[in-house]
């Protein structure tokens, strides 16, 4: 499991918590995999409006956005080898996509939401991750699945609306 962050502005704690939390959503979500890659970017509210605009025709901010290099089912099983030409030559992963999160859009949610920064940005991390996995929300048994699964993770690490 490799998992690249961008921002060397968060702490080493935080960055070594994003990998917990994706560790453990791996393990939860039964993809279940060792060898995957994931790259995790921040970017302003100008960068993440124009991806969402251009990726998904939506001209405004939005908090995060996930764009998955290959097509997974939700709790599906998978062979690393039925997918050659999306392993890494360099380290032999999986590369499985990009999650672009918005520092400031996050900073609001958490405001509006009563929450901390931090459990804002784990679970905008855990989020995106799951759609790289090929969750999603926008049918409503889809959305209650994706959520249990959200809460499980994050409750593990007793992140919860008052915690972390």
């Amino acid at each position: 499991m490799k998992i690249e962050i961008n921002d060397v502005a968060l702490s080493k704690n935080m960055q070594k918590l994003f990998k917990h939390i994706i560790k453990t959503a791996n393990k939860y979500s039964k993809f279940n995999q060792k060898k995957f890659e994931v790259s995790i970017n921040f970017v302003s509210r100008d960068e993440i409006r124009e991806l969402n605009k251009k990726m998904r025709n939506i001209d405004k901010e939005t908090d995060v956005l996930s764009f998955p290099n290959i097509n997974l089912k939700p709790m599906a099983k998978i062979k690393i080898k039925d997918f050659k030409d999306d392993i890494n030559p360099e380290t032999h992963n999986l590369m499985l996509g990009d999650v672009v999160i918005c520092e400031d859009v996050a900073k609001e949610n958490a405001e509006n939401f009563g929450h901390s920064y931090e459990r804002e940005l784990c679970y905008l991390v855990l989020h995106g991750f799951l759609h790289l996995l090929g969750f999603d929300h926008m049918e409503e048994e889809d959305k209650k699945i994706m959520r249990a699964l959200e809460e499980a993770v994050l409750k593990k690490y007793k992140i919860t609306l008052e915690g972390k």
